[in-house]
């Protein structure tokens, strides 16, 4: 009988204490595999805070901050001051335009009524973003709220009969003028059909549009759309994952500037740093270069410090748990073999003396093992896949409440970026938190079961060299 048939023979040879040190195997390495997944996507959650929105900077006109204020227009000229600050590694450029119903301003069913300032009516940063008509109707009812905020303008109609009650408001539509292919995060712009605009720098007569503003519309890819009477052609579709993002629409920058007559002038300016320990010193140094009195620059979510620390704590702890878990797994396979070793001390005596090497006899022992780690490593991965999700949440609850505490009151709130840019109800700690997805994806299973399986190896080879200790006439002298 071969070395590898015997082994798994002993290892079946008691089922039901074999059920047992599987199931106490599958517990151990199971909590294992959970913890890394949980470590891993941590670690990407952590990794793309610090390239993306963790180490943005808005710029927007000094005193136009929240959607009210005044102050000069920023230049494109001062984007190239802005650039050429230390630890900048990006400054995109935008022109916000805000975009009303060619039928509806025709027919007059807004006449009379100033677009409001305030959500959908403002630019980025807060500024007041350029009017135009557009083709287009907008992807989302003005309900309640839209009425409501759009009857803050100037909204009643006069006629012979004395004051009326002004028309439904229709909501506008955000476009954003963009330098480059990223939201208003920064991130890249998460294209679902079609292509990107090619030259955000020059005119393309090309747009980017939401998901919803496409559909509302029955507009695809090549389909054609106008802006004050100039035709655009729909060059893809985008999702932000919000309705308000998705009512929205991308221009180049050249584009947006040309439209509304105001070639070199930006609404804001998205700087991205290069690294989130330079986020505060590349602030000041910005304000510096520009001018308090010229720009305000703001940190996107200021939140997102708290939200990474809390993170890299939780993954401090996922790794933590991942190791004990591992090594607790390979202290149980020790004490396995080392009682195995001992029950069959004579059995092992037998062997030696009709002439088996010890080594043979040792990798016996080391296979068995590894038998039995196997089918504990196959229900540990059943179970790392459906327990990782719920550890990995309970591992961030309380982090999640400790940093949500410390956002400061109306943090994160403001800007006008389509989806909200600059932050939102829907832009705190906790929810950056919470947003952690921990899938069990196979690579990260196959790394933790090798590093399982390089525990049991080791775990099994202290007692396979016990059987060198063995004397086969000692063990036959005593029976």
């Amino acid at each position: 009988m071969s070395v590898l048939a015997r082994s798994v023979g002993n290892a079946f040879r008691n089922k039901i204490r074999t059920a047992a040190i599987v199931a106490v195997l599958a517990v151990a390495i199971g909590l294992a595999l959970a913890m890394l997944v949980a470590n891993q996507a941590v670690a990407a959650k952590v990794q793309e805070l610090n390239a993306s929105v963790g180490t943005v900077l808005t710029v927007n006109p000094a005193g136009g901050q929240g959607f009210e204020g005044g102050g000069e227009p920023l230049t494109q000229e001062q984007a190239a001051t802005a650039a050429a600050v230390p630890n900048v590694a990006s400054v995109v450029g935008t022109k916000a335009l805000r975009l009303g119903t060619e039928t509806a301003t025709t027919s007059g069913t807004n006449a009379g009524r100033t677009p409001p300032t305030g959500p959908g009516g403002g630019g980025p940063g807060g500024q007041s973003a350029a009017a135009a008509t557009t083709s287009l109707q907008a992807a989302i009812d003005a309900g309640t709220l839209g009425n409501r905020n759009g009857a803050g303008g100037t909204g009643t109609n006069t006629g012979t009969t004395g004051t009326q009650t002004a028309p439904a408001f229709s909501l506008p539509i955000t476009a954003t003028g963009i330098g480059a292919e990223v939201d208003s995060t920064g991130k890249a712009l998460t294209i679902i059909d079609g292509t990107g605009l090619g030259d955000y720098s020059a005119t393309t007569g090309k747009a980017l549009l939401g998901t919803t503003l496409a559909e509302k519309n029955g507009l695809t890819v090549g389909s054609t759309f106008t802006i004050n009477s100039q035709a655009f052609t729909v060059a893809g579709t985008f999702d932000s994952g919000t309705a308000f993002g998705n009512n929205a629409l991308y221009l180049s920058l050249a584009d947006a500037q040309h439209l509304a007559a105001l070639p070199g002038e930006l609404s804001s300016m998205i700087v991205t740093v290069d690294s989130m320990e330079n986020v505060e010193s590349t602030k000041t140094a910005l304000e510096n270069a520009l001018g308090t009195d010229k720009a305000d620059v703001t940190q996107g979510q200021r939140n997102l410090e708290t939200a990474a620390s809390s993170l890299n704590s939780v993954k401090g702890i996922s790794l933590i748990a991942f190791v004990a878990a591992l090594a607790t797994a390979g202290i149980i396979i020790l004490l396995i073999m080392v009682m195995l070793v001992r029950e069959r001390r004579r059995e092992i005596g037998v062997l030696k003396a009709i002439g088996a090497r010890n080594r043979t006899i040792g990798l016996q022992f080391v296979l068995e093992a590894l038998v039995l780690v196997a089918l504990g490593s196959t229900v540990g991965a059943a179970v790392a896949s459906f327990a990782s999700g719920g550890i990995a949440s309970a591992l961030i609850s309380s982090n999640s409440a400790t940093a949500a505490a410390a956002t400061p009151r109306g943090a994160g709130m403001g800007g006008g970026f389509p989806g909200g840019a600059q932050g939102g109800p829907f832009s705190g700690t906790t929810q950056l938190l919470t947003s952690v997805s921990a899938n069990a994806s196979p690579p990260v299973i196959a790394a933790g079961i090798a590093a399982v399986f390089g525990v049991a190896i080791i775990g099994a080879l202290v007692p396979a060299l016990l059987t060198a200790r063995i004397r086969p006439i000692e063990v036959l002298r005593g029976e």
